[in-house]
């Protein structure tokens, strides 16, 4: 295991098309939602504790050798939205490009050849992680650091919010982010002797409705 490895799959600047999807925070700005950077702390708080930790768990379930297919199909059935399963199965497929070249692997071509438009982000996540020689946990920390770092990155752009406003409230999230990550590698323990129905399921309504919103938007800064 390398830590380093960690660090190259978790960099913003690392090639799989996460600076171009706001997390659901330009529709929550446009409604009012996010106007400054306690707006944005909870905004955070409310992924991380729904859509971040279903995507620890799924990317901790991907490290532990479950099913990519059986991990993709309860991907789907946690998303509701069309508008965020396209989302999620676009940055899967981007992802999956970058690991392929990073780490190459053949179980990561494989599922390449098995979902040609893209699995789940969360998943090839996980595969990814499983390609760089990473445990759950270091899959887990990344995925749910990647579900406020996106909307906070964003924001900044959104509302010309300060940038340290914005790390502050990832550094006063740290806490909360350890814990999630690892509720989720406890639940994708278990998918092994359960199946997939271990993984949580938490919803975050307002996130699947402000995707389709946004979707239909004619002018927007992010995909979604």
């Amino acid at each position: 295991m390398s830590r380093a490895a960690l660090l190259v799959l978790a960099d913003g600047r690392f090639p799989a098309g996460g600076h171009a999807h706001s997390g659901g925070a330009e529709a929550a700005v446009k409604a009012g939602r996010i106007t400054d950077a306690p707006g944005l702390e909870e905004f955070c708080r409310g992924r991380l504790h729904t859509s971040g930790l279903v995507g620890a768990a799924l990317a901790a379930a991907a490290v532990l050798g479950a099913d990519p297919g059986e991990l993709d199909a309860a991907a789907d059935a946690r998303t509701p939205s069309p508008a965020l399963r396209a989302a999620a199965r676009r940055l899967g497929r981007q992802l999956l490009r970058a690991a392929r070249v990073t780490w190459p692997s053949a179980e990561l071509d494989a599922v390449a050849r098995r979902f040609p438009k893209g699995a789940h982000q969360p998943v090839v996540l996980g595969l990814a992680a499983r390609a760089a020689g990473l445990a759950p946990e270091d899959a887990a920390h990344c995925a749910v650091y990647e579900s406020v770092s996106g909307p906070a990155t964003a924001t900044v752009r959104l509302l010309s919010l300060d940038p340290f406003d914005a790390t502050g409230v990832l550094a006063r999230l740290a806490p909360e982010l350890d814990r999630v990550a690892d509720r989720a590698v406890e639940a994708a323990r278990r998918v092994a002797d359960e199946g997939v129905d271990a993984l949580p399921a938490a919803s975050a309504p307002l996130l699947e409705v402000g995707a389709q919103w946004h979707a239909d938007w004619p002018v927007r800064l992010f995909a979604s």
